[in-house]
């Protein structure tokens, strides 16, 4: 399932990774009291030795072969979910082309059984200090590019500062504590973060994707651009059709396709994304057997539209597995750029507006709960009065912050599931004119006499059955609301520029969360074009227990700061939370196997899964 530079002045962006030829090849110097490991994680516990032979969660003899062709259901950098006009996903520009990350590798990759742990893939092992502001990242002297050429040091250094300097919001602003990237050899990249750096910024840095320097020498990276990027990753780019669809191959000869963190992975030789703007329309695609792979989001469509054909006679099949990473947020987001929103009371009586019991019952067939927490079905998740650990991390901002945060955590009221519960109607109606909104026959002004008017953005029809009742009830309370649904690249750009009053977004949870919660709620990416921060939250406090998060050394640490953020932005009623599941609807056409489990922080589909030929013969594929 989606933030500028910089804080720190001249970086030396342009001098990092332009050692001299000479230089590269000499033997770098380690510093004594290094420290030797395979692995990187946030708090140093690597659940697997260095001689690990593959994930547990994988079949290390899983054959390679055959199509997964699916439709993209999550996005990053500058994609979007209707359409593509560049295969630069990475840059400001443009709308990005689905499943580039396949085409390149990072220093490191996770593994789907642990929160934060990433083993060696381009590099083979990371020399750290024992500050930990640097961190020599040791490469492997077979890493190549797909066109074969070496994949060296230079090009480390090369694409964090190009990504630093002048990648999409979402990926500069995570690399701010990067203070330089230098090629000490060919095979060791060295990496300095500031000394106030983030817990997790050395994995932020290990999880980047990295390009080709040589490629890159004679092309723009701020340009869109339809040749696809020279990359050392499991795939190529194959063939497209712009904004229809884009398909990849496996590489021949993959460079590490035995490494241990690639055993059992990377199964299918062709990947193919199919773009449609209506989801009934790619479900009907998938029953036509263009999509073989099916995430069902639509909850009328999973309890109503599996009876065709090749469901009935087992071709295709339809499952619910268990999703043990962590809930994402769904919401409707406010942006508190305007006027009309600047008022937590106002925040608040709109959410009132919501009847989540109604919408679940009649329009989510009763197949939701409630999202009430920003860090939702986890230890993180607020509950209760604050303990002694959050009252030492919110008692500094007594005064500042509501003093609803010192007392039971917010949660949305239950409706008697009428659709338009009266009492609830009554208490937004109290905190409107509370908040200095005036009623001039059935409407509502604002405090300056201005008409309440709130649109509600969207590229889709898909919530309109969920957005049209909530607006129904807005009305009730004389506010002029209305659903405008506009095309994806009219919706990307006025979302990028904040440009709206109200939108839908999910993000997706993370169970090990740190410096990312910058990008969704920090002060500096409220006023940065592209960023996450939707709602321009721009709160010192939320920025002071952002950085204790991102900088705790324990669990126990972390626990307690993300409850006390979580206290702040639910007094904050900077949303209107809607609903989610613990479980993925899935259905495919039954010509995949798959490992005896999953990960365990994941569903492991279709990541893990490989073409069984004899399925797929069986049922004509």
């Amino acid at each position: 399932m989606a933030s500028g530079i910089t804080r720190r002045s001249a970086l030396k962006i342009a001098a990092a990774g332009l050692t001299l030829p000479w230089a590269l090849t000499a033997r770098a110097a380690f510093a004594e009291g290094e420290i030797e490991t395979h692995g990187l994680s946030a708090f140093g516990d690597l659940a697997l030795p260095p001689d690990f032979k593959h994930f547990d969660y994988v079949n290390p003899n899983a054959p390679k072969g055959g199509l997964l062709s699916l439709q993209i259901t999550s996005t990053g950098g500058n994609q979007n979910f209707d359409t593509f006009d560049t295969l630069n996903m990475f840059s400001k520009k443009g709308d990005g082309a689905a499943g580039m990350t396949a085409t390149f590798d990072n220093l490191m990759t996770s593994t789907g059984d642990e929160p934060d742990s990433v083993y060696g893939l381009l590099a083979r092992a990371v020399r750290y200090s024992q500050d930990k502001l640097t961190y020599r990242f040791l490469l492997r002297p077979e890493a190549r590019f797909s066109d074969g050429s070496r994949l060296t040091a230079s090009d480390i250094a090369f694409s964090l500062n190009t990504l630093k300097e002048k990648g999409h919001p979402t990926f500069s602003q995570l690399l701010t504590d990067v203070e330089s990237v230098a090629a000490e050899a060919e095979d060791v990249a060295t990496v300095r973060f500031i000394k106030e750096r983030s817990r997790d910024a050395h994995l932020i840095v290990a999880g980047m994707p990295i390009f080709s320097q040589d490629w890159w020498k004679t092309r723009d990276f701020d340009a869109s651009t339809m040749e696809a990027p020279l990359g050392s990753g499991p795939y190529k780019m194959k063939t497209f059709e712009q904004g229809r669809f884009i398909e990849f191959e496996l590489v021949k000869d993959y460079w590490a396709k035995d490494l241990p963190v690639n055993v059992g992975v990377n199964n299918f030789q062709r990947l193919r994304f199919e773009y449609y703007r209506e989801r009934q329309v790619a479900f009907e695609a998938f029953k036509a057997g263009s999509i073989n792979f099916h995430e069902e989001l639509n909850v009328p469509i999973w309890v109503n539209g599996y009876d065709f054909p090749s469901l009935r006679d087992g071709r295709v099949k339809k499952e619910v597995l268990h999703n043990g990473a962590p809930t994402g947020n769904q919401a409707w987001y406010f942006n508190l750029r305007r006027e009309q929103f600047k008022d937590p009371r106002v925040r608040e009586a709109i959410g009132l507006a919501f009847d989540f019991e109604w919408t679940n019952k009649n329009v989510k067939y009763s197949s939701t709960k409630r999202v009430v927490s920003y860090f939702q079905n986890t230890d993180m998740e607020a509950k209760g009065p604050p303990g002694p650990d959050e009252l030492a991390l919110l008692e500094p901002f007594r005064g500042k912050v509501s003093d609803a945060v010192f007392g039971e955590p917010y949660l949305p009221p239950v409706s008697d599931g009428s659709g338009s519960d009266r009492q609830l109607l009554r208490r937004a109606n109290d905190l409107l004119l509370g908040a200095g909104c005036k009623r001039q026959g059935g409407a509502l002004s604002l405090p300056d006499g201005k008409p309440f008017v709130i649109e509600f953005l969207d590229f889709s029809d898909f919530l309109q059955p969920v957005t049209t009742p909530f607006i129904d009830n807005l009305h009730k309370l004389g506010i002029d609301a209305r659903l405008r649904i506009v095309d994806s690249a009219q919706y990307k750009a006025r979302t990028e520029n904040f440009d709206f009053d109200v939108v839908p977004a999910r993000f997706g949870g993370s169970p090990t969360p740190g410096v990312e919660l910058r990008i969704f709620f920090g002060s500096a990416a409220a006023t940065q074009p592209g960023s996450r921060n939707m709602g321009g939250v721009a709160d010192p406090v939320v920025d002071a227990l952002i950085e204790k998060i991102a900088n705790a050394q324990s669990r126990v640490d972390l626990n307690a700061a993300a409850k006390a953020l979580d206290r702040v932005l639910r007094a904050g009623h900077y949303w209107v939370p809607m609903y989610y599941r613990d479980e993925v609807w899935i259905a495919y056409w039954d010509a995949f196997s798959r490992p005896e489990r999953q990960p365990r922080l994941g569903t492991g589909a279709p990541d893990t899964w490989w073409w069984d030929e004899q399925k797929a013969k069986k049922i004509g594929l």
